[in-house]
């Protein structure tokens, strides 16, 4: 059977899951009576959640005796660790636009990858549906794009399809018809996407793609590069240094066969294929037939830019509602994950009880903290640091810049401009994107964009959306300023009191409710001045026994400003931390102690 390989490329929520949805479903992927969820590629929660895809998959459909692979990539620059390794195991790309949006900064992410490894991409204009659609200007802004990014003439030659992906159909002309479903896409596929390049030789594979599974152990997906491969022969693993990692055998060979894998006795050159029975070998190494010395060539990988704490949690709480909570099963944790996720990495602190974690941006470290969360882990987090480093020739600080791209309505333009002014942020473009919306264009330092989104929620009333790309490192940018606010410290343990509470509206919002357990040096509220203030939210009303008009009038309190994990992390200051539980969420201070606070301020003032 011939093969094809493809990813289909998108920014978050273009609507990419949803078109492979459909395409297993045209394609007679499912039973006529198969009950299937929707979004079938977003695999865990907080996928479907979040509404984004986190870690790349693979699945095939057959279309007229060829088998397309086809892999889910995921949209977002912080996953852009997995984008990189996937991109070499396939020949072409289906770049996934809105037709209202048009392309954005994690679209011009990936396309960029993609066009540097020599893919030659199908243009499809999706949501075509939409009240709003300017499909003729999405071409032409995808066709700049492209040029922009230093494409080839080949490559600016694209095929543009329109369609949308949820109604199930995809054609040449925006107007359709519509009665070929998706048809006119996989036949382009086929006729367009070169067949799999093969090369001569024994078994050789890069790993791309690693997870683990509690039956068949580690398992290791990629695209084999050339010979072929069983069940029970024997391989060797080799890093990308030339030396063997280990040897052993295949137990067994997965394929893709549409959204499940099915175990299969050869698998041949070209084809993209899951192996187990391997316990050392991962990501980037090349896997191969015993006779093979020299290893293939893999993808660099982006630096990290961000790094956090990841600390036992020490608060007089710890260990109330999680069960692992010890350094040693942290420890094991972070270092599986960063296993199989090649962009994060992983150091221990001199003191064993906490662990420096870099990665890509905030949301990636958010969505491991969150996943830690609900596997039942109790941690304690610092607030995203940005990493930075001095350049070997002139020796000079550099630091992380982003390019960052804000979608507005016209009359919030004006405070965006002021705040990233404020964060170091160099506008590079305004531009109208249609509706009375402007488009603004920064470079602005990652440093200063820590924090930044609920902010800009806040002054735009919701309206805005930000995108944001790492750029390059350039010369650090001089200091920001921080939280212009300080905070209200519990000074005693126990259970607030509304009354308490209602007492303290007057110095500032609330972030805990009435019955929340709280502890010295646990943050409970936002002061409306710039220092910090400890307060008493234990204090109870004074009974007496003498009674008087509108003593017992129900307490009304202001509802409390929620605080989700990813406001909360982009909230807290250096001397401050997150107590992460399965059911809670607890801002607190590093030292709990008032008096080795003012230690601790007093060495920084110095230093």
């Amino acid at each position: 059977m011939a093969l094809r390989n493809i990813a289909i490329i998108a920014h978050v929520d273009h609507g990419k899951t949803t078109l492979v949805d459909e395409l297993l479903k045209q394609s007679g992927a499912f039973r006529e009576n198969q009950r299937v969820d929707e979004r079938v590629m977003d695999s865990n929660d907080l996928e479907k959640e979040r509404g984004i895809t986190i870690l790349a998959k693979a699945t095939s459909v057959v279309w007229k005796d060829t088998r397309i692979n086809i892999v889910d990539t995921p949209g977002h620059a912080d996953f852009g660790g997995e984008v990189e390794r996937i991109l070499s195991m396939v020949d072409g790309a289906i770049v996934l636009v809105d037709a209202a949006e048009g392309p954005m900064p994690q679209t011009k992410f990936v396309v960029g990858k993609a066009l540097k490894v020599g893919l030659r991409p199908i243009v499809a204009i999706n949501k075509i549906d939409r009240p709003d659609a300017r499909a003729d200007e999405v071409v032409n802004e995808v066709f700049d794009l492209f040029a922009a990014l230093d494409a080839t003439d080949e490559q600016l030659d694209f095929h543009i399809l329109y369609g949308s992906g949820r109604a199930g159909w995809m054609n040449t002309s925006p107007e359709g018809p519509q009665d070929q479903g998706l048809g006119p896409l996989l036949d382009l596929v086929v006729d367009h996407v070169p067949a799999p390049k093969v090369a001569e030789g024994a078994f050789s594979m890069i790993g791309t793609l690693l997870e683990a599974n509690p039956y068949l152990g580690r398992i290791i997906t990629g695209r084999i590069h050339s010979g072929s491969i069983k069940p029970n022969q024997a391989v060797k693993v080799l890093g990308q240094d030339g030396k063997t990692v280990e040897t052993g055998r295949v137990s067994k060979i997965l394929a893709f066969r549409g959204i499940e894998r099915q175990p299969i006795e050869e698998a041949q050159a070209g084809d993209i294929v899951a192996i187990a029975g391997l316990s050392k070998g991962t990501v980037a190494d090349t896997f191969c037939d015993p006779s093979v010395t020299t290893p293939l060539t893999a993808q660099p990988i982006d630096p990290p830019t961000v790094t956090m704490s990841f600390i036992v949690n020490d608060s007089p709480l710890a260990g109330t509602e999680g069960d692992k909570v010890t350094s040693r099963v942290i420890r094991d944790r972070l270092f599986k994950e960063a296993e199989g996720n090649v962009a994060l990495k992983i150091e221990e602190a001199e003191g064993k009880d906490s662990f420096y974690v870099s990665g890509r941006g905030e949301l990636q470290l958010a969505v491991l903290i969150e996943t830690m969360r609900r596997e039942g882990f109790e941690i304690a987090v610092s607030r995203p640091r940005v990493v930075m480093h001095n350049d070997a020739e002139t020796g000079q600080l550099m630091e992380p810049i982003e390019e960052v791209v804000i979608d507005v309505d016209e009359e919030h333009s004006g405070v965006v401009v002021q705040k990233m002014a404020e964060r170091k942020g160099e506008m590079v473009e305004l531009r109208p994107s249609g509706g009375d919306r402007v488009r603004l264009r920064f470079f602005a330092p990652t440093r200063g964009l820590i924090g930044y989104q609920s902010e800009l929620l806040t002054d735009t009333r919701g309206t805005a959306i930000m995108n944001r790309l790492f750029h390059d490192y350039q010369p650090f940018k001089g200091e920001i300023g921080g939280r212009s606010q300080g905070v209200l410290l519990s000074n005693q343990s126990g259970e607030a009191v509304a009354y308490a509470m209602f007492n303290l509206e007057d110095r500032g919002p609330m972030i805990i409710e009435p019955g929340d357990k709280v502890y010295a040096g646990m943050i409970v509220g936002i002061h409306t001045r710039d220092n910090d203030l400890e307060v008493n939210v234990l204090k109870g009303k004074q009974l007496t026994n003498i009674r008087s008009a509108g003593k017992d009038e129900a307490v009304k309190l202001t509802p409390p400003i929620r605080m989700t994990l990813d406001r909360a992390l982009s909230w807290i200051q250096d001397d401050e931390l997150m107590e992460v539980t399965p059911k809670s969420i607890r801002l607190r201070k590093m030292y709990l102690d008032s008096n080795e606070r003012k230690r601790f301020e007093k060495t920084r003032a110095a230093g």
